[in-house]
């Protein structure tokens, strides 16, 4: 379902250092050169709720995104990198190729398979963490089946980080 995939692509995009909106989008029976709408509310009702949702989020993020540039011109750190880049003493997160820290306060576990609504994350030892969702706090150093529906990806804040300002 292209609706579903250009969602996830968007959530995705929410936690990368730059993200964009922008491109052109071909329409059944039009000509080369000839493109349909390509804003968040030509999509539909629902995909334009999700995707406003999620350029909210990204707004929200800006100050620690903004944070985390800067650190990165500064130490040369990636803002998106491995877990085991943070978590080096926890032999798990060396094996885990489908999540990744946005700095070093926010884990990412997209949502990479057509129709999946939940997903297995896993959160590093060495720190607890708060879903950044719920709020339910958990335990590092486990692996859990994280919810996925269509509105969010999983998130996890480490705990006591304040990467979001306020709505």
């Amino acid at each position: 379902n292209f609706h579903e995939l250009l969602i996830r692509w968007f959530q995705f995009g929410v936690f990368c250092p730059i993200t964009r909106l922008h491109g052109v989008r071909r329409q059944k029976n039009k000509k080369e050169g000839e493109w349909a709408p390509n804003e968040v509310w030509s999509y539909g009702e629902k995909v334009c709720t999700i995707l406003g949702d999620q350029l909210r989020l990204r707004e929200r993020l800006r100050p620690y995104v903004m944070k985390q540039m800067r650190a990165a011109e500064r130490t040369g750190h990636p803002v998106m990198r491995p877990l085991f880049f943070d978590f080096a003493d926890d032999p798990k997160a060396w094996e885990i190729e489908d999540q990744y820290m946005f700095g070093p306060d926010i884990l990412v576990a997209p949502v990479t398979e057509l129709g999946a609504r939940s997903r297995k994350v896993y959160l590093p030892a060495g720190t607890s963490w708060q879903d950044a969702w719920t709020g339910k706090k958990l335990a590092g150093g486990q692996e859990l089946t994280a919810k996925a529906e269509l509105e969010r990806i999983p998130v996890y804040f480490r705990a006591g980080s304040k990467p979001l300002t306020k709505a």
